[in-house]
């Protein structure tokens, strides 16, 4: 017997509660969906899927079975930008993951549908299916267009830090402004929205071919279609996330990710994912898996290219393709095929060819999108993780958006205790060639992990300061993030890590290669690491942990209970 009608037998007031929702008799007998999305009017990568609620809600209904729709509205770290608001945003994911699971534990339900597009939506909604552990499949909302010129949203930063440095007018710049978001849609670039959706791709749990989908396609209608269509066989096979996320599946998806120059937020996600599943993914994972599957997406902001030219060139399944000497070709997936099944039934079915056309309108080579792995971008994967006496627990930084003349470097520390300090420094030229700019107490348990995005545009959109200035952070960074930017620092600065105890003109040693990060120096002077240590010690004693502006409500409950980020900076 389905769950919700076991639960029928046990609440003796649900059956009424429903039909006084507008549920007939004959809809109480049926199975009962889950529809959940983060429809809502707060940014466009959410404002649309109301209308892909509907599609999946009439045709769940076509198929006798009874939809019920739940929203869990996300917010936008755009719009969270450059403000306390970002303090928010990593921990908008457990909020959103949470209600989830009070829905739909407090109602039962046989499966669940899950719609969402951007950054925290999709991880949230990740995690909750992990959770919830019913029959689940996802549907994501696609990318944006890209605007004139291809213009797209990562850029409004660099152009920002250009009027205020008085580079552009106050006209030119509202003109970029105003067509950077020309529809609906996550961003369309290879930020976090993005790679977020081909992880749940990657993963197994959405179908084949339908992350990053063009959001005003009308493709997008047949396939939330075929996606409802799809979860009534996993309902009536019983096939449960806990079936599809394996061991294996994440490491398909970092494969994937490699593959693709993802986000650095990922190496915050996947690890909370595969908590919720009962599996242990650390970012040493990461960085092993990184080192031997090579980058091939010609994508922004590292690449050429916005990002739906991604899903024309092939999107996942091609990447997949490429690589496929790498992946885990066994494992199950949301169609009830293993995803080496897959694979050969892309091939067959039309689905490159049909994607393909727009790039042939273009007079766009498909290899010029994704790289083959005969002539990959790069050898290795985008991301790397340090360790040395700075970050024990270790540190992120995405290499391959760093010259290679900051991969082997010996930096003065420039210590500021929070981001709007650093970015006052950058802005009015206090910073200098060689220096380390630090940002601290900004990790999960200090300030919640917001991201340094304006802070890294300062940078990056200063060419005296891009190829010679990193900035190091218990921190994280946007998807759009680029130059030598190192976050994730841990132990963070608010538990006493050694991020805390840097102090002016400290001499920090970033090593790519050989994936150290370390303090060497102390005063413009190279020490021996033992009295590098001694040093660590003393400070460490006169060490004050600071207090907090905002230090109530949700935020607080967060900064209690958050683990380390190299842990996926989950609650626990």
């Amino acid at each position: 017997m389905l769950k919700s009608q076991k639960m029928r037998s046990v609440a003796a007031e649900m059956d009424a509660l429903k039909m006084g929702a507008g549920w007939t008799v004959g809809d109480l007998d049926k199975p009962q969906i889950f529809l959940q999305s983060t429809w809502g009017d707060s940014h466009p990568g959410s404002v649309h899927l109301n209308k892909y609620v509907k599609i999946a809600e009439d045709t769940l209904n076509g198929l006798g079975v009874k939809p019920a729709k739940y929203t869990t509205t996300d917010i936008c770290d755009g719009i969270a930008q450059g403000h306390d608001g970002m303090n928010f945003s990593l921990l908008s994911r457990e909020m959103i993951c949470n209600m989830i699971e009070i829905q739909g534990t407090a109602t039962p339900f046989d499966a669940g549908m899950f719609i969402s597009s951007c950054d925290k939506a999709v991880p949230a909604h990740l995690m909750a299916i992990a959770r919830l552990n019913m029959p689940s499949i996802v549907f994501t909302g696609g990318l944006m267009n890209s605007g004139p010129e291809n213009l797209t949203l990562e850029q409004i930063g660099t152009f920002s830090v250009d009027l205020k440095k008085g580079m552009i007018t106050e006209k030119e710049f509202k003109v970029k402004q105003h067509n950077a978001c020309p529809s609906a849609g996550a961003c369309a670039f290879m930020g976090t929205a993005a790679t977020m959706q081909i992880m749940s791709e990657a993963l197994g749990l959405a179908l084949p071919g339908t992350s990053v989908m063009p959001a005003t396609n009308e493709i997008m209608e047949s396939e939330v279609k075929r996606a409802a269509e799809q979860l009534l066989v996993l309902l009536n096979k019983d096939i449960k996330p806990s079936d599809i996320l394996t061991r294996e599946a994440f490491e398909n998806a970092v494969m994937v990710h490699a593959a693709v120059g993802g986000s650095s937020n990922v190496l915050l996600h996947l690890p909370a994912i595969a908590h919720e599943i009962g599996i242990e993914i650390d970012a040493d994972i990461f960085d092993e898996i990184h080192r031997k599957v090579p980058f091939l997406t010609n994508i922004r902001p590292s690449g050429k290219y916005p990002g739906q030219y991604f899903w024309y060139a092939g999107g996942v399944p091609a990447i997949m393709e490429s690589i496929k000497d790498h992946l885990h070709l066994d494992v199950m997936t949301v169609t009830g095929k293993t995803l080496g099944e897959n694979l050969e039934e892309m091939k067959s079915n039309g689905y490159y060819e049909k994607n393909s056309e727009f790039l042939r309108r273009k007079n766009i080579d498909k290899e010029s999108v994704i790289y083959p792995v005969s002539n990959p971008i790069n050898d290795e994967g985008a991301i790397a993780v340090l360790k040395g006496n700075l970050a024990p627990q270790g540190a992120v930084i995405k290499h391959s958006a760093v010259d290679k003349k900051m991969h082997d470097v010996i930096l003065k520390a420039k210590p500021f205790d929070s981001e709007e300090e650093a970015f006052d420094a950058i802005i009015n030229n206090r910073i200098k060639p060689g220096d380390a700019v630090f940002i601290r107490y900004e990790g999960p348990r200090g300030t919640g992990m917001p991201e340094m995005f304006y802070t890294t545009e300062a940078i990056a959109s200063n060419p005296e300061l891009i190829d010679s200035v990193a900035l190091i952070t218990d921190g994280r960074f946007s998807g759009a993030t680029r130059g030598p930017a190192v976050g994730h620092v841990s132990p963070e600065a608010v538990d006493g890590g050694p991020i805390a105890l840097v102090k002016e003109n400290d001499l920090i040693k970033i090593d790519i290669k050989n994936r150290r990060l370390d303090i060497v120096g102390v005063d413009g002077v190279q020490l021996e690491s033992d009295e590098i240590d001694k040093i660590l010690e003393i400070r460490k004693l006169e060490w004050v942990k600071p207090s907090f502006k905002n230090d109530k409500g949700v935020l607080k409950i967060y900064r209690k209970l958050a683990v380390s980020s190299f842990k996926g900076a989950y609650m626990d």
